[in-house]
């Protein structure tokens, strides 16, 4: 048997056995009351969790009926205020464009959360602060100690760390797993999907 395979997916199992299910409960509660109010989620998130949101923008807006965009969508703005502005705010400026309200929730997808000491996601920090500041909700599905993005949410899933080597695959990984989660929980799932409507009662 392949050792590394052996140990991966063992790590998978772990890291689903630990998941907070009370701060996914919580976040699902804060999606379901934004869609209520009328407020709209936006989605961050750089690298693989970039994909990531705009998967689960779809999602969101297909099977939740939640109004929901990413900023990483829209290449041509991403790239002009990068090029303008700077890296640095790129999401806190799209905020404002978006003219975001306190009805309002930001998700943060992202393997360490944040931390403008270090210089790490330091797009998703200032995002954070503007989203702060409207009084929108934040939420946060991340990894490692969750950084900035735990310190600050409303709301936040923070994905066990099994081993240090491993934490990046694991935690955008499990955004996938826990986003799911939320688009099919009661609270939130208003449409069928495809292949589940197919299936004979």
């Amino acid at each position: 048997m392949d050792a590394f395979l052996q140990r991966y997916f063992s790590e998978v199992i772990a890291i689903a056995s630990q998941l907070d299910l009370d701060a996914i409960g919580d976040i699902a509660g804060h999606l379901a009351s934004a869609r209520e109010q009328g407020g709209r989620l936006f989605l961050l998130g750089v690298g693989g969790s970039a994909a990531n949101a705009s998967h689960a923008v779809n999602d969101f807006r297909k099977i939740c009926g939640i109004e929901c965009y990413a900023p990483t969508d829209n290449v041509s703005e991403l790239t002009a205020r990068t090029n303008d502005e700077g890296w640095d705010t790129t999401f806190s400026e799209w905020l404002r464009g978006s003219r975001i309200r306190s009805t309002d929730a930001v998700m943060i997808f992202s393997v360490g959360g944040g931390n403008a000491e270090k210089n790490i996601s330091t797009n998703l920090v200032k995002a954070i602060d503007v989203a702060k500041s409207a009084g929108a909700r934040v939420l946060g599905i991340v990894g490692r100690d969750g950084g900035y993005t735990a310190r600050r949410a409303d709301a936040c899933v923070i994905i066990p760390t099994t081993s240090p080597d491993l934490v990046t695959p694991h935690a955008e990984a499990f955004q996938a797993v826990v986003w799911h989660a939320l688009v099919m929980h009661p609270s939130l799932k208003q449409a069928e999907t495809k292949w589940e409507s197919t299936t004979a009662k």
